[in-house]
């Protein structure tokens, strides 16, 4: 009987299809899970918020600390005493380390008085300074109010 076929090798063949339709099902149903949670995870909780005096920085506008060949310090355009700019940035930008101040130094100001600036930003709690210069063959000046006329 070697030429009839085998009952038993047709019976248990491997099947060559591969039944998706549980894969679809438990997508669908992850489908639906996500996008009933979703709104309820973005909502989150309501809160009153407590009122602020410092009004928020711009981002677009850099904190700019400059100090001029003859030593003196200014944030922004306001010239400050010696020893008061951890102060000052504390009234304009209040109590974020994390904001970026952009430290302008003139080529001719002696290094002590320019470390001597980032030490007062340090210890008043803002460690994130940029040292702002200019590329080779573009220096240019940038105008820095003048001294007060003393008396």
């Amino acid at each position: 009987m070697a030429g009839a076929p085998k009952l038993e090798s047709s019976l248990y063949r491997p099947l060559a299809e591969i039944n998706v339709t549980p894969l679809v099902d438990v997508m669908l149903v992850l489908l639906i899970v996500f996008m009933i949670t979703a709104p309820l995870l973005a909502t989150g909780m309501r809160v009153d918020l407590p009122q602020a005096k410092a009004a928020p920085v711009d981002p677009k506008e850099p904190v700019i600390v400059t100090v001029r060949k003859d030593g003196a310090t200014f944030l922004g355009t306001e010239q400050l005493p010696p020893g008061g700019l951890g102060a000052a940035m504390h009234a304009k930008i209040g109590d974020n380390p994390a904001t970026l101040i952009h430290l302008r130094g003139d080529r001719e100001a002696r290094y002590g008085e320019i470390v001597t600036a980032m030490d007062e930003l340090a210890r008043a709690g803002f460690a994130k300074i940029a040292l702002i210069t200019t590329t080779q063959g573009h220096a240019e000046r940038q105008a820095v109010p003048a001294p007060a006329a003393t008396p």
